[in-house]
């Protein structure tokens, strides 16, 4: 299949879906070298860009997903009816980091780093979809080892945790402590 023929599939298939699609998954269904597939959205999400459109065509890690331009978002609100709007608290925004940089990770190893209670910011975090199950660790009680989701790279507007940025040495250090201050005033407040 040439590029211009990939190019209406690809768009028919993830409008369709409503959901990012992988890569492969795109070539399997079109029998489709990866590299054509790449170059057809790649052609695609120019097309979106250049032209008054209201839809633009997004990569999230290895997949594809087409969504509103952002500068939308305003009208959006105004139609839907259950408007998913979420603000995520101080102690979510700590789990949240924890997560997406130690993933994939127990909420025993979260409380350990935070040095607080963490069940209630992690399954906020779940009900919010920024954070899934990713399965069992395999150790006694095998509790439920947890990772970021694509939604947690839309919201944060990056590609893949790779582009994720990184924390100076002497940060780690400040947050380690500002941690454990935090930990110890809570102690002493009896929370």
């Amino acid at each position: 299949m040439e590029i211009k023929e990939l190019k209406p599939v690809i768009e028919g298939v993830l409008f369709a879906t409503g959901d990012a699609v992988g890569i492969d998954k795109l070539a399997e269904i079109t029998e489709a070298d990866r590299e054509d597939i790449i170059k057809a959205s790649d052609e695609l999400a120019r097309d979106y860009e250049s032209g008054e459109r209201g839809i633009m065509l997004t990569h999230v890690e290895d997949k594809l997903q087409l969504c509103t331009k952002t500068e939308l978002y305003p009208y959006l609100g105004k139609i839907a009816k259950n408007k998913r709007e979420y603000q995520l608290t101080d102690t979510q925004l700590e789990t949240l980091s924890i997560v997406a940089y130690k993933q994939p990770v127990t909420k025993l190893q979260v409380e350990a780093i935070r040095g607080v209670n963490s069940d209630h910011a992690v399954n906020r975090l779940v009900e919010y979809g920024l954070v899934k199950e990713l399965g069992r660790l395999d150790a006694p009680g095998r509790p439920i080892l947890f990772g970021t989701t694509d939604e947690f790279l839309r919201a944060f507007g990056v590609d893949s945790l790779d582009d994720l940025p990184e924390i100076a040495p002497e940060h780690v250090e400040e947050f380690r402590e500002e941690a454990e201050e935090e930990a110890e005033e809570k102690l002493n407040l009896g929370i």
